[in-house]
């Protein structure tokens, strides 16, 4: 297994002007006012909503926040090798900047805004890249739109969709333009730990367009998220990212069947009123469609 480490030099052309548009959007969101939530019906519903104001770490699909994320991940999947018919292992490292904005824009409906800048180094044996050479450069973008809708205090539901573009290319991203609609229900559970809560969220990713020598993608996604909130802070998630997949489109590099599996969870802390960090961890339990071998993703969100 190979392990590159991203350097201040090689990436700072690249993040500062990246760094310089989000800062200025944070400043322009902060200026526009928000309509004020409606008032809570009892004391139980007071504090769950409490629970999510302060103890929640942010980031999940139906309680969309004003949220800026950077991300760090590493994983390695099957893919090609140099002769037909052998498999070789992929390296993948990404580092992504997220911004997430909502909009009250009527009683109990939020709209929830959300794109994605990854940067990446990928070492792919392909037609583009026949020495299996480490490639960096932008990945796909992609941006996100929502509409969440609050029951009461305890339930939320939310439903949207994904828009990626094939802005890495043939190498670092699918080259394939990808819509990915998805739907997602919300339950508080104050009473299994401060700021817990259960999220499932189902999601289709489907590619319409792009290099036609690249394969169409088709696969459902499942996110099972378990929030489990405890002591001082401190959180565990299972099932942060939509990992279960069932596989409608073309065969990958060693896939078996249609269904993959992984065990993935991440622990954090909230270690300020607006910032939180968390280290997610995936391994396959089956892998008959081989997503990844092994996942790590260092997640820092500061909320405004």
């Amino acid at each position: 297994m190979r392990l590159r480490v991203f350097t201040a030099g090689r990436w700072t052309a690249w993040f500062a002007p990246a760094a310089l548009t989000l800062a200025s959007t944070l400043a322009i969101a902060q200026t526009a006012p928000a309509p004020a939530p409606a008032a809570p019906t009892d004391e139980t519903d007071q504090e769950i909503i409490s629970q999510d104001v302060v103890d929640n770490p942010g980031g999940d699909f139906s309680r969309p926040t004003d949220l800026f994320q950077i991300r760090s991940e590493y994983k390695t999947a099957p893919g090609s090798g140099a002769q037909k018919g052998t498999i070789t292992e992929v390296t993948t490292e990404r580092l992504t900047f997220r911004l997430d904005q909502k909009y009250d824009i009527a009683p109990q409906w939020v709209l929830g805004l959300r794109t994605d800048l990854p940067f990446a180094t990928k070492d792919p044996i392909n037609s583009y890249n026949p020495s299996g050479d480490f490639v960096y450069g932008i990945g796909d973008a992609d941006v996100q739109a929502a509409l969440i809708n609050t029951i009461n205090a305890r339930w939320k539901f939310g439903f949207g969709s994904r828009l990626y573009a094939p802005t890495g290319g043939d190498v670092l991203g699918s080259g394939k333009w990808q819509i990915v609609p998805g739907f997602a229900v919300r339950y508080a559970l104050p009473e299994v730990g401060w700021g817990s809560y259960i999220e499932p969220l189902v999601r289709y990713d489907q590619s319409f367009a792009g290099d036609p020598a690249r394969k169409s993608i088709s696969n459902l996604q499942i996110q099972p998220t378990f929030n489990l909130g405890l002591r001082d802070n401190w959180f565990i998630q299972f099932y942060p990212s939509p990992d279960v997949r069932w596989n409608f489109g073309p065969p990958a590099t060693g896939q078996t069947g249609r269904l993959f599996l992984p065990f993935d969870a991440s622990f954090g802390r909230k270690v300020a009123d607006n910032m939180a960090l968390s280290l997610e961890i995936g391994v396959p339990i089956i892998k008959e469609y081989p997503v990844y071998n092994f996942k790590t993703e260092a997640r820092l969100n500061l909320n405004f």
